[in-house]
């Protein structure tokens, strides 16, 4: 299995950055980055794969994943109503904030626990995550203090589970971690209008057939297949903003309708005109 580098740009370079109910449920999105992740989904079941870990969580989870260890969004095939918020944590926080400090030392410890994947349990689970959810009414400096709050919590939890018997390391090439984020930062830059296999083949420096059998063993989706769900997961944002049925249509790259309307049903089991109903 391939993974994409996540990259998060057009932030101010803050400690870390908070997401608050990102829905990517209908997205297979399988990904790494430098940045260490908190995050706490609430309200349904799911599954949660961390580098070789996959189990699955009931009713919420709360997990601690190290930097640049790939792992899938937890909230991939959820069909039910949740609530999710995730934090990313900038590495320089780390090396230049905590390492070297002995009052900090649990925390430090933390971070080196977070290289195995950490999973907590019980209770603090729901106070950790409200906490969390704290943040979009707090300033800079009281998130700051926050962030030091909730981490100090996770470093005396004695209910946790270690993902991995040993610090992850990732198994994949430079060469493919560059091919597959090649190809899904084109789609990203490129989903709103038309893309031919070729065109995408060719990027690759493979034939369409052969790009073909790469991607569907990488993603376990055909390229189309793909490509519709990226655009659909976009269409649920523009909907959400207010756009009309036709417009977030257009906007995500379908040139059809009616079969935007097909599609979007498939992957989600409601039509568009209801997914925006229900968010208006």
């Amino acid at each position: 299995m391939k993974i994409q580098l996540e990259t998060f740009t057009g932030r101010t370079k803050r400690s870390f950055n908070m997401m608050y109910n990102p829905r990517m449920s209908d997205l297979f999105f399988w990904h790494f980055h430098p940045e260490y992740e908190l995050v706490y989904i609430e309200g349904t079941s799911g599954t949660r794969h961390v580098g070789e870990h996959i189990s699955t969580y009931k009713g919420s989870d709360l997990v601690l994943i190290g930097s640049n260890i790939p792992h899938l969004n937890f909230d991939y095939g959820v069909k039910t109503a949740y609530q999710k918020v995730v934090a990313h944590i900038n590495p320089e926080f780390v090396h230049q904030h905590i390492q070297g400090i002995s009052e900090l030392n649990s925390l430090l410890n933390l971070f080196k626990k977070s290289k195995h994947g950490v999973a907590f349990n019980g209770a603090i689970k729901d106070e950790v995550g409200q906490k969390m959810f704290q943040f979009e009414k707090l300033n800079p400096f009281e998130q700051y203090l926050k962030l030091i709050e909730i981490l100090q919590i996770l470093a005396e939890a004695k209910d946790f589970e270690l993902l991995h018997e040993t610090p992850f390391t990732k198994k994949q090439s430079e060469r493919e971690q560059g091919r597959i984020r090649k190809i899904y930062a084109f789609v990203d830059k490129n989903y709103s209008r038309k893309i031919e296999l070729n065109e995408i083949a060719v990027l690759s420096n493979m034939t369409k057939e052969a790009f073909c059998r790469y991607f569907k063993k990488a993603t376990n989706y055909t390229f189309i297949e793909f490509l519709n769900r990226y655009r659909v997961s976009h269409s649920k944002r523009y909907l959400m903003s207010g756009k009309s049925v036709s417009e977030a249509c257009y906007c995500s790259g379908f040139e059809s309708l009616s079969y935007f309307n097909r599609i979007f049903k498939k992957i989600t089991n409601e039509n568009p005109s209801e997914f925006r109903k229900k968010y208006l």
